[in-house]
């Protein structure tokens, strides 16, 4: 049957590229309000494709932008496989750093242009792809939930109350994600951990208004200074992140691990060739994909003060802002560190500003046991759809609902992404190759083929 299957999912290649286009269309930015609209219009889409397919989909309401459910009819000697995804995409801006517009997508030198495309339409679409051709032949070989939010990119803010409340609706034995990547071009991979995330504000206030900068120049505070002389001191010379118990839970890389990551085609000149960098840093002691995928880091995301327009205007601002996030590893407290990252900063900040924070999202990081009779169907199946082995990485970023899935559903998640490397994901000129939405597609195809074994 998985031929057949494989077979349409071939005949299929035109129209689903058309399809994903007309997904690709939807401005679905979830943190901007403007794009309030076009979050219902896309949720709304997806439901309908899925409702094309067979199965049973709703809209459902939340706090935020509505989540897409989906379900095949429950057969009780059958496993159940949860899917996750999000239909949410990042700002496009800067506009004019697009070659073409992020919101049309364009096909060039085999891939699609668009903002979504690999983060995470393009990878959703693969399986609902692979979910309507499975329903033609017979329906699919295991129960299905299917669970795509609006709210990825920023934070899972209402997540986690949804499974709560949904739990036995969301009951499965096994979840699967795809809003990871390949690890090379021709490597597939499966991702089996995923770093944590603390991203704060921080908001420094001297004066009622901004000053003339010659008039009160060297007699007041200058926010934006003091913000500089702070954020300065979050890192020491080896590149540590400098804050009182950062470390504190930090589980050391094992030999295997270390041996492992030591073992993949990982080529620094030609990784630094593609980003365009003069070189590389970070905490000694480590290489770069360790510093990637298994140490914590902290890094400032965007700054604000004062004038920003053309030309001058001298002023001291009165107030000066930063956004900081901080990628964790296994065994780090959230919570612990925000807390921590708070006292630090109010206590290298002068009494002469006032300091405020904003949280705008917390996460554990995740590790997904590699021997699990669930990882090795994975691994089959990922080379049925791509005809190579896949190998085992981590990843640097942090999905969410990894760890909201293992705490409230109580299951592991298989990490089975298709992006590549290169797919400029969350910058301009984002892209999804169309051979990583083929094999990607037959990938998941397969994967429901070998989850029926569970």
């Amino acid at each position: 049957m998985l031929d057949r299957v494989f077979g349409e999912i071939e005949s299929r290649r035109s129209d689903s590229v058309a399809a994903l286009k007309n997904l690709l269309r939807i401005p679905s930015v979830s943190t901007k309000p403007d794009h309030l609209p076009d979050m219902a219009r896309c949720a709304a889409w997806l439901a309908d494709q899925i409702r094309q397919t067979g199965l049973s989909a709703s809209v459902e309401p939340t706090r935020g932008h509505p989540i897409v459910l989906g379900a095949s009819p429950r057969q009780m000697d059958r496993p159940t496989v949860l899917l996750y995804g999000h239909y949410d995409v990042q700002p496009p801006e800067p506009l004019e750093l697009w070659t073409t517009p992020p919101f049309e997508p364009a096909e060039r030198d085999g891939a699609i242009y668009a903002r979504g495309a690999s983060d995470d339409k393009g990878q959703i679409w693969a399986h609902i792809e692979a979910i309507r051709v499975w329903q033609r032949h017979g329906g699919l070989p295991v129960n299905l939930i299917v669970l795509i939010e609006g709210e990825e990119e920023i934070a899972s803010k209402n997540l986690e109350a949804f499974l709560r409340q949904r739990r036995a609706d969301l009951a499965a034995d096994i979840a699967v994600v795809s809003d990871s990547g390949q690890f090379a071009r021709g490597l597939p991979a499966i991702t089996y951990g995923l770093r944590g995330l603390v991203y704060m504000e921080v908001f420094i206030t001297a004066a009622s208004c901004d000053l003339h900068s010659g008039i009160y120049g060297g007699a007041v505070p200058n926010p934006a200074n003091v913000l500089c002389e702070v954020l300065a001191t979050l890192h020491d010379r080896d590149g540590r992140v400098n804050i009182p118990g950062f470390y504190h839970d930090v589980v050391p890389l094992s030999a295997p691990d270390r041996q492992a990551f030591a073992q993949l085609p990982f080529d620094e000149r030609r990784f630094m060739q593609d980003l365009g960098v003069g070189g590389l840093c970070g905490e000694a002691g480590f290489s770069t994909i360790e510093r990637q995928w298994a140490r914590p880091t902290c890094d400032i995301n965007g700054l604000t003060a004062g004038y920003q327009g053309p030309g001058a205007k001298t002023i001291i601002p009165a107030k000066a802002s930063a956004k900081v996030s901080m990628r964790l590893v296994p065994n780090q407290d959230p919570r612990k560190i925000e807390q921590a990252f708070r006292q630090a900063i109010c206590q290298r900040c002068p009494n002469t500003v006032t300091v405020e924070f904003a949280q705008h999202g917390l996460g554990a990081a995740a590790l997904v046991p590699l021997d699990s009779p669930a990882m090795k169907l994975a691994a089959a199946a990922v080379k049925q759809g791509f005809g190579t082995e896949p190998v085992f990485m981590r990843e640097g970023g942090s999905i969410p609902v990894v760890g909201h899935i293992k705490s409230i559903l109580g299951i592991d998640t298989l990490l089975v992404g298709f992006g590549l490397p290169d797919d400029r994901v969350h910058a301009p000129n984002e892209k999804f190759d169309l051979d990583a939405l083929y094999c990607g597609t037959r990938t998941a195809a397969a994967l429901y083929h070998q989850l029926a074994r569970l």
